[in-house]
């Protein structure tokens, strides 16, 4: 496929499905090249999935990819950048840049950690706040937010992953962390899972749920729900009528744009199926993406 090739360190994060849903597909637990890009669009999608990729295991048999097609941190709009350079410890979480009215952003969970990404994505918008959606993604939290000279946020359910977070969200209640940014504690995939809502616009879902490509739809990974499913579902029933976004945007699966009475639909209809769901074992393979 003009020399483009999967390695075998791909853990079918589906990270670069997301990102080049036409080029690479799922095959036998991991992500292979299906066709060589047509244009310089689909060329541009391919060399983001490569750069997105945590093993980094999207390869040029040709040698090391061009340094200069990076394309992160990527618009998906005009107030969100998606970081990219998804992080082995975070299990390859995607991870965003929120921008304000003030001209700073707000990181949402973190990427790979280096000092010369950590530069580049300040160089989009000074970084005020670092927010955690749960201990999966704490990782380089502290590192970032030092850099930034930012505070780091995380839920007291899940401190115990970042204990020197500088602000810390307490009970069940939503409580607003920034001019028009709301956290949602929302226990469930974690003890201290959050939700961040940003300006009737933005949902950052963390691990609770995601856009499936299979189902079209909303969905939970209850497959891979650590602390409780039952209170997932709860979280959801209690949440769901205070919130009012057009983009999902999770940690793990992709994510969705739709109008916002039509996404407030769904998000209904999500928590009356987590209604029905009970704890099955742990199972990585019964995600579907």
């Amino acid at each position: 496929m003009d020399g483009w090739y999967v390695d075998d360190r791909c853990t079918n994060c589906d990270v670069a499905r997301q990102l080049a849903p036409g080029l690479i597909a799922e095959a036998d637990g991991k992500s292979q090249i299906l066709r060589s890009p047509r244009d310089e669009a689909e060329t541009r999608s391919l060399y983001a999935a490569a750069f997105a990729c945590p093993t980094r295991s999207i390869r040029r048999a040709s040698g090391r990819i061009d340094q200069a097609l990076d394309p992160f941190p990527m618009a998906l709009d005009n107030g969100v950048l998606i970081c990219g350079h998804n992080s082995q410890h975070t299990a390859g979480a995607n991870s965003y840049l929120l921008l304000r009215p003030s001209g700073t952003a707000m990181m949402i969970d973190t990427p790979r950690w280096s000092p010369e990404l950590a530069s580049r994505y300040a160089a989009s918008s000074p970084v005020t706040d670092v927010l955690l959606t749960h201990r999966d993604h704490a990782a380089h939290g502290r590192r970032y937010a030092d850099h930034f000279g930012a505070r780091l946020w995380i839920h007291e359910g899940d401190l115990d992953a970042a204990p020197d977070a500088d602000q810390v969200i307490r009970g069940l209640e939503p409580v607003e962390i920034g001019e028009g940014v709301t956290a949602h504690p929302l226990p469930g995939h974690t003890r201290g899972s959050v939700l961040y809502l940003a300006d009737d616009r933005y949902c950052f879902s963390g691990d609770s749920f995601y856009w499936s490509r299979t189902t079209s739809d909303l969905e939970i990974a209850d497959s891979v729900t650590w602390y409780s499913v039952e209170e997932l579902a709860a979280s959801l029933a209690r949440t769901v009528g205070r919130l009012r976004c057009e983009w999902v945007l999770p940690g793990h699966g992709d994510r969705h744009r739709l109008a916002a009475d039509e996404m407030s639909r769904r998000l209904r209809a999500l928590a009356e199926r987590a209604s029905l769901l009970r704890p099955r074992p742990i199972d990585f393979t019964a995600v579907r993406w």
